[in-house]
This record gives structure tokens, sequence and C-alpha cells, in this order.
């Protein structure tokens, strides 16, 4: 979807060369479009050495099986974001245990994709009949039988080989970073 009006003001936008890029920006207001981004979360969950995988109701991947996921929402932090999108679409509880995977998807939308490591709290897999139409805990064996995204393929694999490994978040007070969550070794 191209934007054509100024968000902040409603003049209708014009291209302007910024720093050697075509942009639209406002004429009127200092409004510059700088691109279409999302930010969406994949979670990991392990438990009885099998992983959490949901089947997608839609397309993209409909009727492929995937790690549960979503996209953040404005005023979440992307910690909130991944627990409940495992929540919503499998009625499955969880804490995050640590980042995992950074994925960057240039394009028409750019996407950046954060995968988590979560700690399974409780609950039964169930889909939600929205977004997804199959949850459940799956071992790898299991897993070869089933139409799996490649994505996802590669997650199981961080996820059962390289559990001890990622970023967790700091433990700092975020009033010292000004609302942000800093994730490190």
């Amino acid at each position: 979807m191209e934007i054509n009006y100024c968000s902040s003001c409603g003049e209708k936008l014009v291209i302007r060369s910024i720093n050697g890029e075509e942009r639209q920006a406002c004429p009127s207001c200092s409004f510059v479009h700088w691109g279409n981004y999302s930010v969406s979360v994949g979670a990991l969950v392990i438990k009885d050495e099998k992983i959490l995988l949901v089947r997608r109701k839609h397309n993209p991947g409909k009727g492929k099986w995937t790690n549960p996921g979503g996209y953040i929402e404005q005023m979440e932090l992307i910690e909130q974001s991944v627990i409940r999108e495992v929540l919503e679409e499998t009625g499955v509880t969880t804490k995050v245990k640590s980042l995992v995977m950074l994925g960057d998807y240039p394009g028409r939308i750019h996407n950046l994709y954060v995968g988590f490591l979560m700690e399974y709290v409780e609950g039964e897999a169930q889909p939600d009949k929205v977004e997804v139409d199959g949850a459940g805990f799956f071992s790898l064996k299991e897993m070869e039988a089933m139409d799996i995204a490649d994505m996802t393929r590669g997650l199981v694999d961080i996820a059962f080989k390289h559990e001890a490994v990622g970023l967790t978040a700091n433990p700092l007070p975020k009033t010292l970073f000004n609302g942000y969550t800093f994730f490190n070794v």
C-alpha cells in the first residue's frame, strides 16, 4: 500500500531527494515517509522433547505447519507480543527465555522477524480456529511427515541444537533505558 498523504497534517506528499534517496515527503511540515516496515515475532516452545507448532488457516502459508507467532502491537513490549501470540493461537502460557534469531526480509514491506526460545508454563495446545486450524507439540520424528514451512524447519534446528545460546533480557529496570528493553549475552 502506498502512502499518499502526510500522517501528521494531511497534506499530499511529494517526492523529494533526501540523503541521495527519493522519498515521499510533506511540503508543509517536516514529515518524511521512510518506508513500510513490520516487526513480527515467533516462538520456539519445547515441552518433553517436542516443539509447539500450528497449522496456518490462511495465506500466506495456508496448510503449512509453523511455530506460533505474529505481529507486535504498537504499545506492547516485544516479549509481551510473543507471549500473547502463543497464548492467542494455542492457549499455551509461556515465558521468554532468550532471543535466538533475527530475520531480515527487505521488500515492498521490510519485515524484521524476531525468534524467541520460550519456556513452557502450562496449557494444552488447542488451535484458535481463527488464524490456525491445528496446534500441538511434535517430535522431530513426527515432523518428518508434516508439511512444515522452510523457515520453521530452520527455527526447529535452532530450538533443539542451540538452546543454551541466545540473548536474554537485561534485568536492569526499563526506566534506566527510557522504556527500551535490551537483550544481551
